[in-house]
């Protein structure tokens, strides 16, 4: 692969400006710096320039003029990956294409089958009041992240939200992809030139390709089609809260047949104390260094009337009336445990907290857990995103483990787990004062000795910040490893997409 010569930068930036215009290159230094800029562990990482494609044909100029001086690219979406990495380029002297400031149409709409076809730039927030300007009759599966962020390029990393649609990447059919090589491809259906099921049916004739877009550097994404879910005409919540740290094992059994028998149809959010409420006040009493103490964590319980876990979900139907019972059922199912408050639709309107969670059991974008961001100042965050098997012992075992190396490195324990039939999805929210450099070394320390610990326990992320993509991968073993770098080789031989995001492929070093 040919890795990225920074000499060749200007050749590049001047084609590209003859095939897009002199106005959507830009490399001026408060610009490039945004753009560098994260809330990881470490040095922010500034790329040469930014360029802004408006069209599927200017991509396929600017992939073609990397090919032809060997310049790497970064693509993004809207750059609202937050925790994650932002806008920033995993290697150096990457090539930001952001495609979100001009491709951010959704292209088609219909209504009869609940369809969306959206470019990059569509945000969560941008969905959700289209849908309301047309009758409010569908609703779009939100994350807890910005509303600005790309309902596409939430799919791409596997995102996910709560609702009945919450795996994002499995609501969307048929993709259209520039690859590395700057062929253009349709797949599934949309193959046909005539195709009437691009958008309909997910598997079409032969291999399915739209899984080898996600997670990976070979192509850049350009629209894609989304369903989604039809709005019912009455949504209801219910939360449960718990007073020990070690009853999240037996909150986790009595979840279990309410979601594997489909009875409760949302995802359930299973949250500990903090990660509710650092979006309600900020540290009680930062001292760089120090974690929260037990006592300060009891006290903020009490003030915000809520214990060590949350527990929520939601009923969707017809009327308040027929939801009624099964909210019911659902009580008498955790009041089995002996212990727990309930508490209603009602009363968690009326938190902040809990009512954020209402929101995207709803469809509705929600800025709040975004709040975190204020727990202790310095803007550090980072997640940490292992999945855990729905086992009793096997959470409250990694629990343990996970508050024990956050407090030892003097962070706070910040996990929700979301929580499906057989598997939660369990993020860790890492805050920190990015400004002190011994803050900073604990945050990659801390994140470091998490990931050790659940490989350990034989558990793997979901999606990782760009700072630890390669190492993650490596965690896979040769034979995924080289078939991921074999692919690479075909569909992106000259290596000038991303090269090094997803541990894929290797980026420049400056």
């Amino acid at each position: 692969m040919n890795l990225n010569s920074q000499a060749q930068t200007p050749k590049f930036l001047d084609i590209v400006r003859r095939a897009i215009g002199d106005d959507w290159v830009h490399t001026a230094d408060g610009t490039v710096s945004r753009y560098g800029e994260t809330t990881l562990p470490g040095p922010n990482n500034p790329p040469p320039a930014v360029v802004y494609p408006g069209s599927v044909d200017e991509v396929v100029a600017i992939v073609n003029a990397a090919n032809e001086t060997g310049t790497q690219l970064f693509p993004i979406s809207n750059g609202n990956n937050i925790s994650q990495g932002s806008r920033a380029p995993v290697g150096a002297n990457q090539i930001v294409v952001d495609l979100g400031r001009r491709m951010n149409r959704i292209l088609d709409f219909n209504e009869e089958m609940g369809i969306a076809t959206v470019e990059p730039g569509v945000s969560y927030q941008q969905m959700h009041d289209e849908l309301v300007r047309r009758g409010d009759r569908f609703m779009v599966d939100v994350t807890s992240g910005p509303p600005a962020g790309s309902v596409l390029g939430n799919a791409l990393d596997k995102g996910a939200g709560y609702t009945p649609y919450a795996d994002h990447f499995a609501m969307t059919c048929g993709m259209e992809i520039v690859l590395g090589n700057g062929q253009r491809l349709r797949t599934g259906d949309g193959a046909l030139e005539t195709a009437r099921n691009w958008h309909m049916s997910k598997y079409s004739y032969g291999p399915y390709l739209d899984g080898l877009f996600v997670q990976s550097n070979y192509g850049i994404v350009t629209q894609a089609g989304f369903w989604l879910m039809p709005k019912p005409p009455a949504i209801r919540s219910f939360a449960f809260t718990f007073d020990n740290d070690d009853d999240l094992g037996d909150i986790v059994a009595a979840i279990r047949p309410l979601r594997m028998s489909g009875f409760v149809p949302t995802m359930m959010r299973l949250c500990n104390d903090l990660w509710l409420l650092a979006s309600e006040t900020s540290h009680p009493s930062y001292v760089s260094g120090r974690s929260i103490t037990d006592d300060e964590r009891k006290d903020l319980q009490r003030a915000h009337n809520l214990g060590s876990w949350t527990v929520s979900g939601a009923f969707y139907g017809a009327s308040d009336a027929q939801i009624a019972p099964m909210v019911e059922r659902v009580r008498s199912h955790f009041a089995s445990l002996g212990r727990g408050r309930y508490i209603s639709h009602e009363e968690a309107m009326e938190s902040p907290t809990l009512a954020s969670a209402v929101a995207a059991y709803a469809g509705v974008p929600s800025v709040h857990e975004m709040k975190q961001l204020a727990w202790r100042p310095g803007g550090g965050m980072a997640s940490f995103t292992p999945g855990v098997p729905m086992d009793r012992d096997l959470v409250l075992q990694s629990s343990r483990k996970s508050r024990e190396i956050l407090r030892s490195h003097g962070l706070e324990y910040l996990k929700m787990y979301v929580c499906g039939p057989r598997f939660a999805r369990g993020l860790h929210h890492l805050l920190w004062n990015r400004t002190v450099e011994a803050e900073d070394r604990a945050a990659d320390q801390a994140y470091k000795a998490l990931a050790a610990a659940y490989t350990d326990l034989g558990l793997q992320v979901g999606r990782s910040p760009i700072r630890y993509q390669d190492f993650h991968m490596s965690l896979l073993g040769d034979a995924t490893r080289k078939t991921c770098e074999a692919i690479k080789d075909v569909l992106d031989p000259r290596g000038i997409i991303a090269p090094g995001r997803y541990g894929i492929g290797r980026a420049a070093t400056a």
